[in-house]
């Protein structure tokens, strides 16, 4: 691994309240500065986002606003970890008899005391808390302050992956504590079949001499109160069915409740069910039902994962929408992120006359700049252009903060060489705490399903290179970006979530529309809108490569937030678990498109083929490019020329990540294949592993026919085409010589006659 050592002393972070608004509409930016009290903001035009000396370098247009100046910086600080909030708590004071009682599934049980339920404050060791211990065993703490502490355990330790009943209770008048701490998984739910045992049954009971004194502060599950303003000890892992009662139930009582059976039902002070409000939508609220008579409903903090399975799940229904008693489990981690939280330093009013288009604040404190894009989209119902281009924020948002450069047994077997780590990416693997993208696994192993914008997002950024020391996904749109604007084409820029929210009407009002290199992630909405708008006559330029491959969903309540679950298909870099595969925000099957019937060829001609990230290749002109029909698409090429032997990326246009025509998987079959790069790749480039059946040799480059970009064309219904580049790279290759290069040129052409009115 190599390391580029050019960190600042001073750093500046930043994020935005929302990736997209319109003339009017307000932006807030919250700041944190570490090293000085100072910094500098300014609006810029962002256009493109490459120092390398081949291309037109890093460039940014000022803007002129109020905004404009010195602001006084401070650390912001983020806390991570997924919980849920039970504000209403004048009945949970624990200050007589009391019981508790949850299933649990921990995942890391001896990660240092993970709280299962709790109203406790660390700080002032107030309160009670049931918790999994330092040495993972099931346990009460008690607690009065001033060092009074009581902390009695199971003395057993948890199974890790394995359902477990536990509980405890505490009866005022002895002062006597019980821990029970019972196995409650079925030979399909833990990672351990019965054939080897999954613990034992516990109780420990022991006499104490404190009296829990319960702290101001909220009730809480799988977390509890570090001080008075923030939280700790997350727990790792599953909860179902948390209760609390106000007596000393026995061992019968917590017997039953491990099989199922009500108990002490007038004693029930809260009673959570986190199977109420599963529906055939999903369960998109964050709000958690108290089935008991107090009605203590608790809120979801940070994103915990729902539609997970539970210690009841028999495996007969994979939708959670179908049994939700089978499912009412809540997956936490302390890693968990939804909303970093900081205060706002500054806001941005949209001036009417901004042109559409992709801007940032740049934030600048000692010699630490730090960008942070917003979109300025046409207002609803107006556009003041013929082309949009829809920038894959989807995408963005799936590999925010991506950190794969630092998993050695992944980084580079997959780039086939040594992964280069910049300051960027080292600020990327050091504040964890700024939340995982969809490419990483939790502190538990588990994938990681949603991702969230209200965050500093630092592969978001103007120039940012991924750990194969090439352009990737936002700078990468920005090489077309500056061809747009060198080439004085008016455009206008939406954002995935736009065109989710907003569907075809939005795309009918323009003539021609443009995706960016990788539109790898699209919900059903977007991939409706973009085969509406293409059947009504619209003409659609794929200029990228691996798009409308994995499916997303935006979360109905929280707009910010996207989902995906990964399972049996598709390059993966986790896997959901066995029942895990539905969304939880919509209730929709996860996956990639192509194992729901809609495979990209269906849409745009190619789909998804090979990845490789060593060196890019050109395309070579195959016979359909002579063909009358497609001259203009050539104009000004020589016929033996190769296409995109340069670029900023890999020094060729068809890289990274690349896309087959096949008339199998969908392709039209009136779609002419115009070029491809067929037997020019590498073996770091191998066939996608959806297609393979069977391992066998001969998968890579040099070998596979199948491992290549192809370029195609095809007319739509109403006079409207698509043409299709097959390849993430072929953007990074517009500005070589200035910009005067057949890319550059076959895009003009196509842009050219797909904005004439004339039917294609």
């Amino acid at each position: 691994m190599s390391w580029v050592n050019d960190m600042a002393t001073v750093k500046v972070f930043g994020y935005a309240d929302k990736l997209a608004a319109s003339h009017g509409d307000t932006i807030d930016f919250m700041v944190s500065v570490e090293g000085t009290d100072s910094y500098r903001a300014e609006i810029v035009k962002l256009l493109h986002g490459s120092g390398d000396p081949t291309g037109p370098g890093f460039r940014e247009l000022p803007v002129e606003c109020a905004v404009n100046g010195d602001y006084i910086g401070r650390p912001q600080s983020t806390i991570a970890g997924s919980y849920v909030l039970v504000s209403e708590v004048d009945v949970l004071g624990f200050t007589g008899d009391f019981s508790l009682h949850a299933f649990v599934f921990p995942t890391v049980p001896t990660r240092g005391p993970q709280v299962i339920l709790a109203r406790w404050n660390d700080r002032s060791e107030l309160g009670v808390a049931l918790v999994v211990d330092e040495m993972g065993c099931s346990a009460l703490w008690i607690g009065a302050g001033q060092g009074q502490v009581a902390r009695i355990s199971s003395g057993v330790p948890l199974v890790a992956c394995a359902w477990c009943s536990v509980g405890a209770t505490y009866s005022a008048a002895s002062g006597t504590i019980a821990v029970y701490q019972w196995p409650a998984g079925t030979h399909l739910n833990n990672r351990l079949g019965p054939v080897v045992g999954v613990g034992r049954e516990v109780i420990r009971r022991a006499r104490v001499g404190v009296a829990p004194v319960t702290p101001g502060s909220a009730f809480l599950i799988a977390a509890c109160w570090r001080d008075d303003d923030s939280v700790g000890r997350c727990f790792n892992g599953k909860i179902e069915r948390p209760r609390v009662y106000s007596s000393v139930l026995n061992e019968t009582d917590f017997r039953a409740l491990t099989i199922g059976d009500s108990v002490g039902t007038a004693d029930l002070v809260g009673d959570w069910d986190f199977a109420q409000g599963i529906s055939a939508q999903g369960v998109p609220s964050p709000i958690v039902v108290d089935l008991s008579r107090n009605h203590l409903n608790g809120e979801c903090k940070n994103m915990p994962t729902r539609a997970v399975t539970g210690h009841l799940w028999t495996g007969a229904e994979e939708n959670f929408t179908r049994a939700p008693e089978e499912y009412g489990a809540i997956h936490f981690h302390d890693d968990d992120l939804e909303d970093a939280g900081w205060d706002k330093d500054f806001s941005l009013t949209v001036p009417e006359g901004l042109a559409s288009g992709i801007y940032a604040a740049r934030l600048a404190a000692g010699d630490c700049v730090e960008h942070v894009p917003f979109v300025v989209r046409p207002l609803r119902g107006v556009s003041r252009a013929k082309v949009l281009l829809v920038l894959p924020t989807a995408t963005y948002l799936a590999y925010a903060n991506e950190r794969s450069a630092f998993d050695a047994n992944l980084g580079q077997p997959i780039i086939a060489h040594t992964p280069i780590i910049d300051s960027r990416n080292l600020d990327i693997n050091e504040h964890v705490e700024f939340g995982l993208s969809m490419y990483d696994v939790h502190s538990d192993g588990s994938g990681v399903c949603y991702s969230s914008a209200l965050r500093p997002i630092l592969s978001m950024r103007s120039g940012h290179q991924d750990w194969t020391s090439a352009l990737w996904n936002f700078s990468e749109d920005l090489c077309l970006i500056d061809w747009l604007e060198t080439k004085e084409y008016s455009y206008d820029v939406v954002t995935d979530e736009d065109l989710d929210r907003d569907g075809s009407d939005f795309l009918k009002r323009y003539r021609v529309v443009l995706t960016g290199t990788h539109p790898e992630y699209s919900s059903a909405r977007m991939l409706d809108a973009v085969e509406d708008y293409l059947g009504c006559g619209g003409r659609l330029m794929y200029l990228g490569g691996n798009g409308f491959y994995w499916c997303i969903t935006y979360h109905p309540e929280k707009r910010h937030v996207i989902e995906v679950r990964r399972g049996e298909g598709g390059s993966r870099a986790w896997q959901a678990a066995p029942g895990e595969l539905y969304h939880s925000t919509t209730g929709e099957r996860g996956g990639i498109w192509r194992n729901r019937g809609r495979s990209p060829q269906k849409l745009v001609g190619v789909g998804s083929a090979t990845e490789g990230f060593d060196v890019s290749s050109p395309y070579i002109r195959m016979p359909d490019s002579f063909l009358p029909e497609v001259g203009f698409i050539f104009r000004g090429l020589e016929p033996s020329e190769p296409i995109g032997g340069f670029g900023l990326v890999g020094g060729g246009a068809s890289g990274q990540e690349m896309d087959r025509y096949d008339l199998s998987l969908g392709t039209p079959p009136h779609a002419l294949l115009l070029a491809t790069s067929a037997g020019q790749h590498s073996d770091a480039y191998t066939h996608v592993v959806e297609e393979i059946l069977e391992t066998y040799p001969g998968l890579g480059g040099t070998q596979d026919y199948q491992v290549r970009a192809d370029m195609v064309y095809f007319t739509t219904r109403l006079g409207g085409g698509v043409f299709s580049t097959g390849s993430i790279a072929w953007c990074a290759s517009l500005a070589y010589n200035n910009y005067e290069n057949n890319v550059s040129r076959i895009t003009g052409n196509v842009l050219k006659r797909f904005l004439l009115d004339e039917s294609l």
